[in-house]
């Protein structure tokens, strides 16, 4: 059983980095493939970054590539989201997710992809 929680969200400046972790408090996280997306209100959820089960493979939105970085420790059940030069558009409710990709080692980006979710953390960026 798979239940997230989020942590690490905030108030900060543009420019600044903010890190946020999901950890899991079931026996099964290092098989699963993890994501983060996040949600404005009125908008749907916006895929930002995945990893896969083993932590070889990630991929990141257009929108954060290049200034995002996901990460896991499976011995922790913890998935991280490193966030640097944030931007006043990154506000938004960050939310963790874990799917069920095995055997497959891939990263899934598409929000139906993902079983299970948890509550989210505010991440608010100011100018």
């Amino acid at each position: 059983q798979v239940q997230l929680t989020e942590a690490g969200g905030g108030l900060v400046q543009a420019g600044d980095s903010l890190t946020l972790s999901c950890t899991d408090s079931g026996t099964t996280f290092s098989t699963f493939g993890l994501g983060w997306f996040r949600q404005t209100p009125g908008n749907e959820r916006e895929f930002v970054a995945g990893i896969s089960y083993s932590g070889r493979k990630t991929d990141y939105g257009d929108r954060v590539r290049g200034r995002f970085n996901i990460s896991r420790v499976n011995a922790a059940n913890t998935v991280y989201l490193q966030m640097n030069r944030l931007k006043p558009e990154d506000t938004a409710v960050y939310i963790c997710a874990a799917a069920m990709t095995l055997p497959w080692d891939r990263v899934d980006v598409r929000e139906d992809e993902y079983y299970k979710w948890g509550q989210g953390t505010q991440v608010t960026v100011y100018s």
